[in-house]
C-alpha cells in the first residue's frame, strides 16, 4: 500500500519564530481595535488596554527579531527574502515603540496619532507574518 506524506519543511523559519511573529498580529491588531473603540467612545480604559497590547506585541516582536537576525546570519540563508523579513520586522518594532511612547502620554493626547500608528503597525505586523510564512515550503527537503 502506497501512502503520500505531506510534510511542511521550514527553511530558516523555525516553529518558535513562527509562533512569535504570528503572536504579534493579534496583539497589534487588538491595539488598533482598542484605539478605534477609544476614538469612538472616549472611554479611557480602551487607551490603557491598547497600551498593554502594544507592550505585548513589542515583547513578542523583539524576540522574533532576534531569531530572524540569527537566521539571517546563518551560513546558507538566502539573503533576499530573509533581509526583507528582518527589515519589515525592524520597521514594525520601531513604529510599535514610537506608538508605545505616544500611548504613554495622557489618554486625551493619544488621538489621532495613536490610532494612525496602531493601524500602520498592525499592517506591518501582518506583512511581516506573511513574508515569514511564505518562506515555508511543502514536500521535499529544505
Amino acid at each position: 500500500m502506497a501512502s503520500t506524506v505531506n510534510r511542511m519543511h521550514w527553511r530558516t523559519f523555525g516553529r518558535l519564530q513562527a509562533f512569535l511573529v504570528g503572536a504579534t498580529v493579534p496583539l497589534f491588531l487588538g491595539a488598533w481595535l482598542a484605539d478605534y473603540a477609544y476614538w469612538s467612545s472616549h472611554q479611557i480604559e480602551w487607551s490603557n488596554f491598547a497600551s498593554w497590547l502594544i507592550a505585548g506585541g513589542l515583547v513578542f516582536g523583539a524576540v522574533a527579531l532576534v531569531c530572524a537576525a540569527f537566521d539571517l546570519g546563518r551560513a546558507g540563508a538566502r539573503p533576499g527574502r530573509s533581509l526583507m523579513y528582518v527589515v519589515v520586522l525592524v520597521a514594525t518594532w520601531i513604529l510599535g515603540f514610537i506608538n508605545a511612547l505616544v500611548h504613554a502620554r495622557d489618554a486625551w493626547a493619544v488621538m489621532p496619532t495613536g490610532l494612525m500608528l496602531s493601524c500602520i503597525v498592525a499592517l506591518l505586523a501582518c506583512v511581516a507574518t506573511w513574508i515569514g510564512f511564505s518562506r515555508m515550503i511543502v514536500g521535499g527537503a529544505p
